[in-house]
């Protein structure tokens, strides 16, 4: 791959849940996008590739990084409910989680036609409300360029550096490999 071409979206908070929430007393924001994360925001940028699960087609490479990480409290609700004679309840319990404050995300293409949809286009890391927005302008950079840029960016696969983070709803919950680049200074 010689050339890639680079979509630059930026936040003003993000929250990547981690895999394990729902079983941790007290979680923090994951640093890093699992697969099934990458291969969502494609779907939603690309429509046509709602069919194909458990595959990342047009995005080639990704980075993320942030200004800060704020702890958040959240209150939860057990799915059942706690019967006793007089009423039914549902157990409540606390999760700390860590938010991004102001993420920055790279996205790499192959091809400049795939790059300049995605510009058109916002996406969201793992909620709704978590909105960011392309900048103007595609960058092209090589493969070198991009190892350059900080941040986090996991990468795909199995290797003697991986583990195991998380498993992938778009392939019948199959698990998912990788191991983590960091380069620099994830601080803007």
């Amino acid at each position: 791959m010689n050339s890639m071409y680079i979509v630059i979206y930026r936040g003003k908070f993000g929250f990547i849940k981690p895999w394990t929430a729902v079983r941790d007393g007290e979680t923090f924001s994951q640093q890093f996008l699992t697969p099934s994360i990458i291969e969502g925001i494609e779907k939603k940028l690309f429509p046509e590739l709602l069919e194909r699960n458990g595959e990342i087609v047009k995005i080639v490479r990704h980075k993320l990084r942030y200004a800060a990480i704020d702890s958040q409290q959240e209150v939860t609700q057990a799915r059942g409910w706690k019967v006793t004679k007089t009423q039914m309840t549902r157990e409540r319990s606390i999760l700390k989680r860590g938010i991004m404050i102001d993420p920055v995300l790279y996205l790499a293409f192959q091809e400049k036609a795939d790059a300049e949809i995605a510009s058109r286009q916002h996406i969201c890391l793992c909620r709704n409300e978590d909105l960011m927005l392309p900048d103007a302008e595609i960058y092209q950079m090589t493969e070198e360029e991009f190892d350059n840029i900080e941040g986090f960016e996991l990468r795909f696969g199995e290797s003697p550096q991986s583990f195991l983070v998380g498993y992938n709803r778009f392939d019948g919950g199959k698990p998912m490999y990788g191991w983590i680049e960091y380069n620099g200074n994830n601080l803007m």
